[in-house]
């Protein structure tokens, strides 16, 4: 048997990530885990310190994982043609008003990734989280 645990999302400041997905996109604040050197083998590290936080919303569990040790790479939103995960994707009811609220909690609108197809009653837009996750938001009829 194989079944999916849990999404893991680098994060460099856990407040804020915390209150973008728990605030913005619904999820559960759930356990939380001070992690040290017993996982730095299976992360392939020599050493490591960090926060674990999970959160949970319908069946699908994200890990936010802060590190103090080592230091955090910042990098560029990945290009989408990047081989492994592209996306986090949700459906909302109100897309403008959902992506104003997200942004202001730290998310960033992706410029000219707004879509609407089938005479507006599909919209899309790209937005990020506030360490450059890609997320889509989709306003379609129910």
């Amino acid at each position: 048997m194989i079944e999916l645990s849990h999404l893991g999302i680098c994060v460099t400041d856990l407040d804020r990530s915390v209150a973008f997905y728990a605030e913005g996109l619904g999820f559960t604040i759930a356990e939380r885990h001070e992690v040290g050197a017993d996982f730095a083998r299976l992360m392939e590290l020599d050493d490591v310190v960090l926060t674990s936080q999970f959160l949970r919303r319908d069946h699908v569990a994200i890990e936010l994982l802060n590190f103090a040790r080592p230091d955090t790479t910042v990098a560029t939103r990945r290009p989408i043609t990047t081989a492994g995960l592209t996306h986090l994707s949700f459906r909302v009811g109100d897309l403008d008003a959902e992506l104003t609220r997200l942004i202001g909690l730290g998310g960033c609108e992706i410029r000219g990734t707004r879509t609407e197809l089938a005479d507006g009653t599909l919209r899309f837009v790209y937005l990020t989280d506030p360490d450059g996750t890609r997320i889509e938001l989709m306003e379609l009829p129910r």
